[in-house]
């Protein structure tokens, strides 16, 4: 089992809490009291991202344990950023100032997300570890 600092562990603490802060600034009242009802695509994006604040919420006390909530939040903007943003840059459309700050904000999250997840960590338990059997009468632990 690979050893995560008591220095790594507060950053990403740190970290989820600027994301439960910032996703929860921009999207509970969204949720609480919307303008007009929320069509279904966008019901379903302030959902996700009201999902992602109460799971960086657990982070703050297990930041080891929610480290898949990690993994989400930089798929989800790299995600973003090659399948929406590279296709219009690349296509020459003109980046409005929206469009702009998104991308911006989109590619400090990747590079944050970069920096703050423990690789080391990622890698020994979700590269290297065994996955759980698929099938059989072995359950974990249990013979």
């Amino acid at each position: 089992m690979t050893e995560v600092s008591l220095l790594r562990l507060n950053v990403m603490r740190a970290y989820y809490l600027l994301i439960l802060v910032e996703r929860s600034v921009r999207v509970l009242p969204v949720l609480i009291s919307p303008e007009a009802p929320l069509g279904p695509f966008d019901g379903v994006a302030y959902s996700f991202w009201g999902a992602l604040a109460l799971l960086a919420a657990l982070g703050l006390r297990y930041p080891l344990q929610m480290v898949p909530v990690l993994l989400v939040h930089l798929a989800y903007k790299t995600l973003w950023l090659v399948a929406v943003a590279l296709p219009l840059w690349s296509a020459g459309a003109p980046f409005d100032p929206l469009m702009a700050s998104f991308t911006w904000a989109m590619a400090i999250g990747v590079a944050l997300d970069l920096i703050v997840i423990p690789w080391d960590h990622v890698l020994a338990n979700y590269v290297r570890k065994p996955g759980d059997p698929w099938r059989g009468a072995e359950r974990h632990g249990a013979r």
